[in-house]
């Protein structure tokens, strides 16, 4: 199972710049192994990211903005689903990991 965070590395959005740090932040200092995908280098990634977003997450108008999470195929949501899931302490739940199956190293 890989995580991919799909973030936008040029945006002129302080807000959306923050959310993408406040992910990539939680995962590495959490240990969970994950992929970023950069949408305005990746043409082809960020029609994919539209695509695989439900309909009920889409915005009215214009484009889903980043971070956006998937567990390989499957979607997790946005920041703010996974910012709700890190207050209610279900992340990883939330990302479909269960929490030994996520660790870039294993302890021994």
């Amino acid at each position: 199972m890989v995580i991919r965070v799909y973030i936008a590395s040029s945006t002129g959005s302080v807000a959306v710049k923050k959310n993408q740090q406040a992910v990539v932040g939680f995962l590495e200092a959490n240990r969970i192994s994950f992929q970023e995908v950069d949408i305005t280098m990746l043409e082809e990634q960020r029609l994919w990211m539209y695509r695989n977003i439900p309909k009920d997450k889409q915005p009215e108008k214009g484009n889903p903005l980043p971070p956006q999470i998937f567990n390989e195929d499957r979607y997790c949501g946005d920041y703010e689903d996974f910012f709700e899931s890190k207050e209610n302490n279900t992340v990883f739940a939330f990302l479909g990991l269960s929490s030994q199956t996520s660790l870039k190293d294993s302890e021994s």
